[in-house]
């Protein structure tokens, strides 16, 4: 995959502004801060970021992938503040769990999710 960055655009920051890829596309769901049981893990955003991103990457693995592959994710955010306020932390979560190739993401703010103690929802597109 080739990560793109035109000069022209605003320097990105934990993402990039496209991805072109070749190979198997690999649709991930939505993944939420659910541990194995089925209930979301205590703790606030940077808590449940992690459990839901390694959720996203299980998956992913699950799949024959590698976070590298990842070439588009999609971010549901309950608190947008929230999120802002922790974005170095959770950057430092991505990093120890994906690694530092970014893929091309959006970050949207929703008023809920389907379980209503989840604070984000991550879903992604994966080209192996």
């Amino acid at each position: 995959m080739k990560r793109i960055n035109p000069a022209e655009l605003a320097t990105p920051s934990g993402f990039a502004h496209a991805v072109v890829g070749t190979g198997t596309m690999v649709f991930l769901a939505g993944q939420t801060a659910l541990d194995k049981e089925g209930r979301i893990v205590p703790g606030g955003i940077v808590e449940q970021f992690e459990q839901a991103l390694g959720n996203l990457l299980t998956a992913l693995a699950a799949a024959g992938g590698r976070p590298d592959q990842l070439a588009k994710v999609t971010i549901y955010i309950v608190d947008v503040e929230d999120y802002r306020a922790h974005a170095r932390e959770l950057g430092r979560v991505w990093k120890r769990l994906a690694g530092q190739e970014y893929p091309a993401a959006a970050g949207i703010g929703i008023a809920r999710l389907w379980d209503v103690e989840a604070l984000v929802e991550i879903e992604g597109i994966a080209v192996l």
